[in-house]
């Protein structure tokens, strides 16, 4: 959905840093990083890295004119195939996608930023077409509510290995991942509830492809934790692009994380995996994480630039609350 504040906090991030924007690589797993092209995606706030077709990242906008996804090649930074759901209500804001056991897609019409008053959201589940080219299939369509009542949410993740579909609820203060059902349900509601929480202001999340990491991003930082069987751990920070970042995806093998922004022609940057698939502490344009630590390095010394990321970031919440509706 777009949000005046946030371009407005665009526009402070940018006259208060010069970001440097690497060229994306022509690297046909987009471990180099792209650039999306289509004119159709301005606002592209979900990413999931294909498993059936290497080099290729599905996506979506938030709002759009109908229930579509976008298969985009990391390669050429180009849309190679659209596909349009059916058997699906019209999406109200499309926040997050995710790519589960078997080859499922699963797409989280879960944003409700407007006041939190949507008494329920929706998901949806298709299979990942084996040929891409435009076409439509039909989706299942599921009713979500949460235990504790309306939220915000931008960040829905399928565990690789079991299947189980999880929400991150976005709040300025940190959030927590909620649990749906083992199974869900077409025919009711699937109740989701809160198990553990997330010390950030979550804007997407992704699971490694072996389902023994979460990566969790926001705005202005990141944080990575040890799945741990659900009874998730902080092991360390994330580095993030600045700006209006909605998306997140590890890369097919897992060496990478690549991490997305909103707008036209938007950016895709690419860094090591944190933990055991790459550095603890991945490089990238971006600061630190948004809460925890006090903005220390694991060994201790304060990041350079620390202060003025917080800086920003204040000037972004008053933004935000200024222009908050209801």
């Amino acid at each position: 959905m777009r949000r005046p504040f946030a371009l407005l906090a665009g526009i402070l991030l940018v006259g208060a840093f010069t970001v440097p924007v690497a060229v994306p690589a022509s690297a046909a797993d987009g471990d180099s990083g792209f650039t999306i092209s289509d004119p159709r995606i301005t606002e592209s706030s979900g990413l999931a890295a294909s498993r059936q077709h290497p080099g290729i990242y599905w996506t979506h906008n938030d709002q759009d004119t109908g229930a579509y996804l976008y298969a985009v090649d990391s390669s050429t930074g180009k849309t190679v195939a659209t596909i349009t759901l059916t058997g699906v209500g019209t999406p109200r804001d499309v926040e997050a996608i995710s790519i589960g056991p078997d080859n499922q897609i699963w797409v989280g019409d879960i944003g409700d930023n407007d006041g939190v008053t949507w008494p329920y959201v929706w998901i949806y589940q298709l299979p990942e077409p084996k040929e891409l080219k435009d076409q439509t299939i039909r989706a299942k369509q599921y009713v979500v509510k949460y235990s504790d009542g309306s939220r915000d949410a931008e960040s829905l993740v399928v565990h690789p290995k079991t299947g189980r579909v999880y929400i991150i609820d976005k709040q300025e203060d940190g959030g927590h991942l909620y649990a749906g059902p083992a199974k869900l349900s077409t025919s009711g509601t699937n109740l989701f509830k809160p198990v553990k929480p997330v010390d950030l202001w979550a804007t997407d999340a992704a699971f490694s492809p072996d389902g023994q990491q979460l990566a969790v991003r926001g705005y202005f930082g990141g944080i990575w934790y040890d799945w741990n069987g659900g009874d998730i751990k902080r092991e360390g920070r994330l580095s993030v692009p600045l700006g209006q970042g909605e998306s997140a995806s590890y890369s097919a093998d897992g060496t990478k994380l690549l991490l997305g922004m909103e707008g036209a022609n938007s950016e895709v940057e690419a860094q090591d995996a944190p933990g055991d698939s790459g550095s603890k502490s991945p490089s990238g344009s971006g600061s630190s994480a948004e809460s925890g630590d006090g903005g220390a390095d694991s060994d201790g010394n304060i990041k350079i630039g620390a202060l003025a990321v917080a800086a920003v970031a204040a000037g972004f919440f008053g933004l935000r609350r200024l222009f908050r509706r209801g």
